[in-house]
């Protein structure tokens, strides 16, 4: 006969083992939580100009991540073209992906266009504004003026990373290409974009700074 007794250590059994799946369900939703998502935003030099698909930078920097044990997803954000105007007017529907951290590459494009550095500065100031408004760790990664574009002119632009960096309190990466930029065996025929060893090259020069960003969050 089933008495109310067992009835009753019959419904606890049952509520026990309802609260460990519930409690196992919520650490396995939050453990998927948990992966970081990394955002690396910016021009071709972040699109992979000229590169066979899977080989541009945000994908041998997942590779490069995924080695070194980090549970991190790599968003590629970059438009071929543009500009730190383009940036500032697409950053909001970028953001929509919701990452954790990000990585800024734009100005090589105002460069290419003799854009006034002034500009350049407001519009990343204002891209940075926003991200500070959202909690979002940034890595500023800075560009440097060729000197065809006359002293003056590459004192105005290559201050514009250190000082931004100083202003916001950011993680810098001095100069995106350094290393590559220049050097005919890693960049493509252009001479502007650099090839698959060339971002290699990149990785691994920017991975220890990638690295502090991902460990503020």
């Amino acid at each position: 006969m089933f008495s109310a007794k067992n009835f009753c250590q019959a419904s606890a059994q049952r509520l026990l083992t309802f609260a460990a799946a519930a409690v196992m369900l919520m650490a396995s939703l939050s453990g998927a939580a948990a992966q970081q998502k990394l955002m690396v935003y910016g021009d071709s030099l972040v699109a992979g100009y000229g590169l066979d698909a899977g080989l541009g930078f945000p994908e041998q920097l997942q590779s490069a991540l995924t080695a070194a044990g980090r549970d991190i997803r790599v968003l590629n954000a970059g438009v071929s073209g543009d500009t730190t105007a383009g940036g500032l007017a697409r950053l909001d529907w970028a953001l929509a992906d919701r990452p954790d951290a990000i990585i800024i590459v734009l100005g090589g494009n105002d460069l290419l266009r003799g854009l006034n550095p002034a500009q350049t500065r407001d519009n990343l100031r204002a891209m940075l504004t926003r991200l500070r408004m959202q909690d979002i760790a940034v890595l500023l990664c800075g560009m440097l003026a060729p000197v065809n574009l006359g002293p003056d002119y590459r004192q105005q632009f290559d201050s514009i990373y250190p000082d931004l960096a100083t202003e916001f309190g950011l993680e810098l990466y001095p100069f995106f290409l350094e290393g590559v930029a220049l050097n005919p065996r890693l960049n493509l025929l252009d001479g502007l974009h650099p090839n698959t060893q060339g971002v290699a090259a990149i990785t691994t020069n920017i991975l220890p700074y990638v690295t502090r960003l991902l460990d503020k969050e």
